[in-house]
């Protein structure tokens, strides 16, 4: 077991889970809300962490980061179950990749975000958990605007 799965895992999974938590106070019908402006639907903030992840379960595999994947799936927005699915098996994939990382992998490589960018593996994932808690605090805004209670976790450590 590499490091990054034995000391920092079981941490980040407990910040992947609140997506979920979100996603589950949520019917088809409220995915389509935006607060106004140039807000997107709710369901648009799903799709796109989801993408978000891809780009970081693909940078675990080719060290090097891009976000230029686009789902196209249509109607995945629209649907909670769709979205509950599709991250189900991102976070999954993910998961495998960086446990299937040596720990001389965790230790000596970089993923090239730039040009004068390129952050070790564990930075890497801290960075995929900060634009999980800029999608939290986002998210959250909408939830509010909905009357949706928080769920406890989403309420302790975001709202």
């Amino acid at each position: 077991m590499n490091s990054i799965m034995q000391n920092y895992w079981p941490l980040f999974e407990m910040y992947q889970a609140m997506r979920g938590q979100m996603l589950g106070l949520l019917s088809d019908d409220e995915l389509l809300f935006s607060p106004g402006g140039a807000n997107r639907p709710l369901g648009e903030l799903f799709r796109e962490i989801g993408e978000t992840e891809r780009a970081y379960i693909d940078s675990f595999k080719e060290f090097a980061c891009s976000f230029s994947f686009r789902n196209s799936d249509p109607g995945l927005a629209q649907s909670v179950e769709r979205l509950g699915a599709w991250h189900a098996e991102l976070d999954r994939e993910l998961k495998a990749v960086v446990e299937g990382l040596t720990e001389e992998q965790v230790q000596s490589q970089r993923v090239h975000r730039g040009p004068n960018f390129k952050p070790p593996l564990q930075i890497q994932l801290s960075i995929y958990q900060e634009a999980l808690l800029i999608f939290y605090g986002k998210a959250s805004v909408y939830l509010k605007a909905l009357n949706k209670p928080m769920p406890e976790q989403v309420r302790d450590w975001i709202a």
